[in-house]
């Protein structure tokens, strides 16, 4: 499986590569650089594509979202992921994050909820964080702004992961269905030898022999094979197994009752 750093270098590198065709989009993306556009930027690929954007700079401080058409505001939404986004594939889910000034935080909630991409934030180390944790909701974002490999990659993570959550839940569920049949069996088993001992095996009904012989026989088997093997149902084998455990609890041997 792709390591998450490796993966979330592949999304930023994608992402950097990006080469808006509109002249507002250009301007819209560098605005959203911020700090990133004029050196500072994370990732060689980030300070590349500062200098491809580069053109437009006068515009930086001009970006204005509510008149911005879709288009534009993608863009912007590239350029602040690339220079204060961050991946993060954890077991519980794919969190997406913005980190930014405490003050910027409120009006990015905002903008992301009014382009369909709800999130939430919270301060941590006096930096505002903006956080998607919804898988859709991220996929979503990563689709517009034009990470299309990278999508298709994290979908196929997120699947892979799915399906060994599955696995490993089946294999609990199986894991602790096992220690339950041997546990009744060894139950069964001391049952069927206590009424032996004590001589009251030899006079049950025919049939509770038969299920007492056939466990003994087969200690590991479960209900359905021991009434295959028996040939009697399922459900009759279950209920003469539940009397011969009842029979031997009701005078246990070394009880003093004969």
């Amino acid at each position: 499986m792709v390591r998450e750093q490796d993966l979330a270098a592949a999304l930023r590198a994608e992402l950097a590569a990006v080469e808006p065709a509109r002249a507002c989009c250009r301007r819209a993306e560098r605005a959203g650089l911020g700090m990133a556009a004029t050196g500072r930027a994370r990732s060689a690929g980030v300070a590349r594509l500062a200098v491809r954007l580069d053109a437009d700079r006068a515009a930086v401080d001009t970006f204005d979202w509510h008149r911005a058409e879709e288009h534009c505001r993608v863009a912007w939404l590239r350029g602040c992921f690339l220079a204060r986004g961050s991946l993060s594939l954890t077991p519980s889910g794919t969190h997406l994050e913005f980190v930014l000034p405490i003050v910027e935080a409120p009006a990015l909630v905002e903008r992301l909820l009014e382009m369909g991409l709800p999130g939430s934030w919270r301060v941590r180390r006096g930096q505002g964080v903006v956080t998607w944790k919804g898988r859709e909701t991220v996929l979503g974002f990563l689709r517009r702004a034009g990470a299309s490999a990278s999508t298709l990659e994290l979908e196929s993570v997120a699947v892979t992961r799915a399906l060994h959550g599955d696995l490993n839940r089946v294999l609990n569920a199986e894991n602790a269905n096992l220690r339950r049949t041997v546990l009744s069996a060894v139950r069964q088993v001391t049952a069927i030898e206590a009424l032996e001992r004590s001589g009251r095996l030899r006079g049950l009904p025919a049939h509770l022999r038969l299920v007492a012989d056939v466990r003994r026989r087969a200690p590991e088997s479960t209900l359905s094979e021991l009434a295959a093997l028996s040939g009697i149902t399922r459900p009759r084998v279950q209920r003469a197994l539940e009397r011969l455990e009842s029979l031997a609890d009701e005078h246990p041997v070394g009880s003093g009752v004969g």
